[in-house]
């Protein structure tokens, strides 16, 4: 399941109770980043079972194109989290929403 990068904005503008993981890299992470927490790809897949967030809770991952966080949406649904959205064409598409907004 996909989130549009307008209604991930709108989320953050009502601040909703989301948790938004970057699955990027860390430096990736560093250079641009919309919050949230940093776990790349491959380590969230090496401890999918350690993570320790309410598998109710609304999630939302990103990435910069959408395509490592559509790899994570399905992994952390796999392992029983219910609520995971995958933010559709990434931080670019996020880029393009904010900047017609300013």
């Amino acid at each position: 399941m996909n989130i549009s990068a307008y209604e991930l904005k709108q989320l953050c503008d009502n601040s909703e109770p989301i948790l938004i993981i970057d699955v990027r890299e860390e430096l990736e992470f560093h250079t641009f980043n919309i919050g949230g927490v940093n776990i790349p790809l491959g380590i969230l897949i090496r401890t999918i079972e350690e993570l320790n967030y309410d598998k109710r809770q609304q999630i939302i991952v990103v990435c910069q194109r959408g395509l490592r966080s559509e790899t994570a949406r399905r992994v952390l649904t796999d392992n029983g989290f219910l609520n995971v959205k995958n933010l559709h064409g990434g931080l670019l598409a996020w880029r393009k929403v904010n900047q017609n907004l300013v």
